[in-house]
């Protein structure tokens, strides 16, 4: 399995900061979010910048949400883990993972950690 310090997260309950609620468009590269994107406070990632985070299981736009880790979305060609973060006891597979957050993960290369 790939190591990842981000595993730590894994089952953990945390909050996330919405700077990308669902429906918005990504300031640079125009495409919408499908889902709410955010990041966890007072946390580094391995791009220097707050970690990123996924909110899966919920269909309108969040400024806060606070949940429970479920997966790491580990890109192999990029220095950049997400995490999966969903209501508490809301299970998802692999395959349901990647495809809501397919509109952003199809440019990089990614493993999902459990």
């Amino acid at each position: 399995m790939e190591n990842s310090k981000n595993l730590d997260y894994l089952g953990k309950i945390v909050k996330v900061v919405m700077d990308r609620p669902l429906g918005t468009k990504h300031p640079k590269h125009g495409f919408v979010y499908e889902v709410n994107y955010g990041y966890i406070p007072n946390t580094v990632s391995g791009d220097g910048e707050e970690l990123d985070a996924y909110v899966l299981g919920v269909n309108e736009p969040l400024n806060e949400f606070e949940g429970e880790v479920i997966a790491i979305i580990h890109r192999t060609n990029d220095d950049d883990d997400k995490l999966v973060v969903v209501p508490q006891g809301k299970l998802l597979t692999d395959e349901e993972i990647y495809k809501l957050v397919d509109f952003q993960e199809k440019w990089f290369k990614s493993i999902i950690l459990r």
